[in-house]
Parts: C-alpha cells; sequence; structure tokens
C-alpha cells in the first residue's frame, strides 16, 4: 500500500511517500481503507521526537492518528461493525509505527464509531482527536453548566471550535479568544470574540465583570496565566498544553480513544449541535505540506489529507 513514513526524527523534508506493507489485522480490529486523515499538532511534535518520554517509536514510522474511511476486514472477534461501513476514529497506540496515513490501518473497535452520515470523509477525519478532547474536558474536567460563562482559548482551531459548539450545546455562554481575522467565524460557532496579545485580561474583564466560571486553556503560557487572573474563586481550569495548570489546582488532560464518546459526538453531529471546518485538504502525497501548514498554529478549524480512489 502507499503510505507516508518517517525512518528519523526530524523536520517535514523527513516524510517520505512510498510503499509500506499492509497491516495486520488483529481480532479486535478492522482494516479500513482509509478516505481521510487529519493533521494535529501532536503529528509533526511526534515526527520531531518532542513526544519520545512518552511513546516509543518503533522506525520506520506511519503518522497520524485521525481517520475516516470505509470497513473491508473486520477482526476475527469483531461485532461491532462489517464490511462496508463508514467509520471514524482516533487511532491512538501507545507507540508511533501504524498511523493513519496510508491507505489502510488496521484500527481497534475501542477506537472507532460509525462516521455521521451528514458528514464529508474529510469532516468526519478532522472531528475524532479534536472533539473527543473538547468533549472529555467539557464534561469531565470542567463539568460545564447551563447559565456558566465558560473560556475557550484559540476558538477558531481544532480543538477549540468544538469546545466552543459542545460548551453553547450545554447552555453555557462562551467568550472564546481569537485573532481578529477569526471573530466573524468564532461569532458563528456561537462564542463571543476577544482579541489576543497584550491586554486580554481587561478585555475579559469587560466581557465578564464577576469572572469565568471555566477557563478551557489550548495554547498555555500566557493564555494559562490570563484564564487565572479571571477565573472566579470557585471556578475550574482545565489545560491541553500546559502541565502548570496543576499548580494552579486545576486538570492537565490528555485525551484518551473511547468509542462511547466517539458516538456521542458523532450523535450530536447528525443532529447539526457539532460541525467541522476544513480549512485546508492535500493529497496523500503532499502530507509535508500539510504537517508545515499545521505548525503554523493559524489554522481556521481543520487541515486533512484525503486518499484518492478510483470507483
Amino acid at each position: 500500500m502507499k503510505a507516508i513514513s518517517y525512518s528519523r526524527y526530524g523536520g517535514p523534508e523527513v516524510l517520505e511517500y512510498g510503499e509500506r506493507p499492509e497491516p495486520t489485522v488483529g481480532p479486535d480490529s478492522v482494516l479500513i481503507k482509509v478516505r481521510a486523515a487529519a493533521v494535529n499538532p501532536v503529528d509533526w511534535k511526534a515526527r520531531e521526537g518532542y513526544v519520545e518520554p512518552l511513546f516509543d517509536a518503533v522506525f520506520p514510522v506511519v503518522p497520524g492518528w485521525d481517520v475516516s474511511g470505509v470497513v473491508v476486514q473486520p477482526g476475527i472477534a469483531v461485532t461491532e461493525f462489517a464490511v462496508g461501513d463508514e467509520v471514524m476514529g482516533y487511532v491512538r497506540e501507545d507507540f508511533l509505527c501504524r498511523g493513519t496515513f496510508a491507505e489502510y490501518v488496521a484500527a481497534p473497535v475501542r477506537t472507532l464509531a460509525l462516521k455521521p452520515r451528514n458528514l464529508s470523509f474529510e469532516q468526519a477525519a478532522g472531528l475524532p482527536l479534536a472533539g473527543l478532547t473538547a468533549y472529555q474536558v467539557l464534561h469531565r474536567a470542567l463539568e460545564v453548566r447551563s447559565g456558566e460563562t465558560v473560556l475557550v482559548h484559540a476558538a477558531a482551531g481544532g480543538v477549540g471550535s468544538i469546545a466552543v459548539q459542545l460548551a453553547k450545546h450545554a447552555g453555557a455562554r462562551v467568550i472564546g479568544t481569537a485573532s481578529e481575522r477569526n471573530h466573524d467565524h468564532v461569532r458563528e460557532l456561537g462564542a463571543e470574540p476577544v482579541e489576543y496579545g497584550e491586554g486580554l485580561a481587561d478585555r475579559l474583564r469587560a466581557l465578564a465583570p464577576d469572572g469565568v466560571d471555566a477557563a478551557f486553556d489550548t495554547v498555555g503560557g500566557d493564555a494559562l496565566r490570563v484564564s487565572a487572573e479571571v477565573l472566579r474563586p470557585e471556578g475550574r481550569i482545565a489545560s491541553i498544553a500546559d502541565r502548570e495548570v496543576l499548580s494552579l489546582g486545576g486538570h492537565y488532560w490528555w485525551v484518551r480513544p473511547d468509542a462511547a464518546d466517539l458516538a456521542a459526538l458523532g450523535e450530536l453531529a447528525e443532529q447539526g449541535v457539532v460541525s467541522v471546518h476544513v480549512d485546508r485538504s492535500f493529497p496523500l502525497e503532499k502530507t509535508a505540506e500539510a504537517h508545515a501548514l499545521n505548525a503554523e498554529g493559524r489554522t481556521r478549524g481543520k487541515i486533512v489529507v484525503t486518499v484518492e480512489w478510483e470507483a
């Protein structure tokens, strides 16, 4: 099969497009004919070696954790999915090797859910990691409730945009940080936009004089510091970007594959509660360009890579 792989850590230039063996399908996995795979910051961070303390790399590594596609072979113990099912998944294992930037991926059923019927394969590929992150932080770490005021950083990004929609659906008032060019988009998602940068704390206090009930940090650094400054005394704070949140009494969250959570997200997508904005799409052989663009950090929504198949 055709796939993207890298045999050493480095920049986008280490990514190679070529032939790789088709993956073995374990008893609790299914073989997916990949239609799209989304790019996440963790993909290029893993490629550059930044997650080495957490994940052993078995070179050559096929990168990628997000996927959407069609089941072509269920494992011998699988009853959840059948040939022809359209699925999406956050296919993370505890090591780096068998990723989703390939024509085929063998995915454990614990990482999968049916693809929402109203989403394209490109949109569905962008939902699992970002959507699960937002869903788990809002529901478990922050326990957002109706009537509360929630601050979401990078509200136009992959995680932030879904967090805004989910918090709004929960009945919260949402304030979202974003660059000015993304303010209209953030309003469409359901949040009140506020500009990044110097003076952010003052701008947030102008919108929420009594403080915010919950803050979702996706950036770290100054964003986390400002979040703590504008938090009500009884407020909650969580970060996916900065472990310093622990010193503030908050939650540091690393998303986990969860089939039930992913299915719930799929249902919300079919109800029109959650949408996925695809900023750019690249063919599989241009994955290096997709990685480089994602690393710039100015993406609205998601960047995806597609696999073309003959009809």
